[in-house]
């Protein structure tokens, strides 16, 4: 039997698929970061099943343990606290393992917080960089901002809501008219999405807000003609084309955000 990684709801029970249900109730072991978390999602589906803590603390003892269990047919399903294990979560070591072992792998797609909070920001391209989450470190942090500073596409990233003030602070000492999108909560109740430049989102989120937060660092806007580019969609406008389409194409071509080029050219 195949080793099935399962995506979960990054907030939201009810988005989650008949096909991860079904693979849950069918399989014989659950690996999941945490028993108790894993636990209130199955049984609002009314799913039992025999859980097995993976998690990032014993995952390399898990593996030796696990490996032999899946070559002797064992039908196992890995799930993360929220979205696709592996990504920036417990997974890729046991995935790695059991292919190498000759164990075939089904990844079962769904929810994913890079997805969501990219499209909802609204600073979406054809591109994106995902960097996990932040550095800790004011040095690490300038260093990215750094690497950063001539991407022309956007970064996704995740950050704890108690380092976000100083996180924003650090982005708006570097590049403070940098468009950032802090998606907070997303799927439930309070969810939350803010786009505005560095400098701006520094100001609001000065005290550290509550939830889960990823955020949307929006593409660089160096070496790009801003003016000449709101000319452009100025242009574009006056022709008969709508401001959004205008903007989207004048972005994709200059770099330039696509809110910047909207909003300045009104």
């Amino acid at each position: 039997m195949p080793l099935a990684v399962c995506a979960t709801p990054i907030g939201n029970l009810a988005d989650i698929t008949l096909r991860v249900l079904e693979e849950l109730a069918a399989a014989e072991t659950v690996l999941c970061e945490d028993t108790r978390h894993t636990r209130v999602l199955l049984g609002r589906h009314g799913i039992r099943a025999r859980l097995l803590s993976y998690h990032r603390h014993n995952e390399a003892s898990r593996v030796q343990e696990l490996v032999p269990r899946l070559v002797a047919g064992e039908r196992m399903a890995l799930v993360s606290d929220a979205g696709l294990p592996g990504m920036n979560d417990p997974g890729a070591r046991i995935v790695s393992a059991a292919i190498a072992a000759g164990v075939p792998v089904t990844v079962l797609p769904g929810p994913s917080a890079i997805e969501t909070a990219l499209v909802a920001s609204g600073l979406a391209g054809e591109q994106y960089r995902f960097v996990g989450y932040l550095p800790r470190g004011e040095r690490e942090r300038a260093v990215l901002w750094f690497e950063l500073r001539d991407w022309s596409h956007p970064t996704v990233a995740f950050e704890s809501a108690k380092r976000l003030p100083a996180s924003l602070a650090s982005l708006a000492a570097a590049e403070p008219e940098r468009l950032v999108a802090v998606c907070r909560e997303l799927t439930k109740v309070f969810e939350e999405v803010v786009c505005e430049p560095a400098a701006l989102l520094a100001e609001r989120y000065s005290d550290a807000p509550r939830g889960e937060v990823t955020l949307v660092i929006g593409p660089s806007t160096r070496g790009a003609d801003a003016e000449a580019a709101v000319a452009a969609v100025v242009e574009l406008v006056a022709a008969g084309t709508p401001r959004g389409a205008a903007a989207t194409v004048v972005a994709r071509l200059t770099g330039v955000p696509r809110n910047t080029l909207y909003r300045t050219s009104l």
